[in-house]
């Protein structure tokens, strides 16, 4: 059985500065890879150092949508990043009205470029929406996004199905384990298997049973039995299937990497 971290963020702090640790835990729990996220222009030479260290770790690039103050990356920029071997996604993009009020249209802007250098590189996107699922959905419709995840789902099953119809990926990140989220646990009951893929965000959500705990990769395995037990699945069973979309969706990174 081997399970696959779709979404974590090593260059941050309380994971960076005990990588060596991470990643033993991931091995002793099954976790055979993992995808770094990049979310700013300054780091992402940071998350992409750590691929290139680690034959199990892929990268990112993008730009996170809750800062308007972030240094912004050029349409050319995003290509020419997505084609070093080891940057297997654009993102981490998308939409945030939680965090961000007023005049948006930078917002869009952002996630729109994104949206372009993931058709023209052909790597899939990573998005991410907060209290914004209905613009988020518009935008990766009219602008023809062919290929990506909704990372850290939150949503109910009536977005999860927009999602499905654009031939999305839905990832399920430790706070469909809390108590607090009975929409989240439906969505999850209504996605089909063969478009789910697993997640932790590390170092933030961690699952029960680690909630409060500063998240990482090995923490997945917690999110996946959780999921099978949701399900009426097993956990072996849940896991070839998150990680054979995993694979199918990240086509770049090859099979043997697991």
């Amino acid at each position: 059985m081997q399970l696959i971290d779709s979404h974590c963020h090593l260059n941050f702090e309380d994971l960076a500065a005990r990588l060596p640790e991470v990643l033993a835990n991931m091995a002793a729990n099954q976790v055979a890879l993992a995808l770094a996220v990049s979310v700013s222009r300054d780091s992402f030479d940071q998350v992409h150092a750590i691929a290139e260290a680690h034959p199990n770790i892929y990268a990112s690039v993008g730009i996170h949508p809750d800062d308007p103050e972030a240094e912004e990356f050029t349409l050319n920029e995003l290509t020419e990043r997505a084609a070093l071997p080891k940057v297997a996604a654009i993102g981490e993009t998308g939409l945030d009205y939680h965090w961000c009020k007023g005049d948006l249209a930078w917002q869009h802007r952002r996630f729109i470029t994104h949206i372009e250098a993931a058709n023209q590189s052909g790597l899939p996107l990573i998005v991410h929406t907060r209290e914004a699922a209905d613009d988020t959905m518009r935008l990766l419709r009219e602008h023809r996004a062919h290929a990506g995840v909704i990372h850290c789902f939150t949503e109910d099953t009536r977005v999860a199905r927009l999602a499905l119809d654009l031939g999305f990926y839905i990832s399920f990140s430790g706070i469909v384990t809390f108590k607090n989220a009975a929409q989240i646990q439906e969505a999850a009951r209504y996605v089909p298997l063969d478009r789910m893929l697993v997640e932790t965000d590390a170092p933030f959500l961690a699952p029960v049973p680690k909630r409060g705990k500063t998240n990482e990769p090995a923490y997945v395995r917690h999110t996946a039995e959780f999921l099978a037990q949701l399900r009426g699945d097993t956990l072996e069973n849940i896991a070839a299937a998150t990680t054979a979309n995993f694979l199918r969706l990240f086509a770049k990174i090859p099979q043997e990497a697991v």
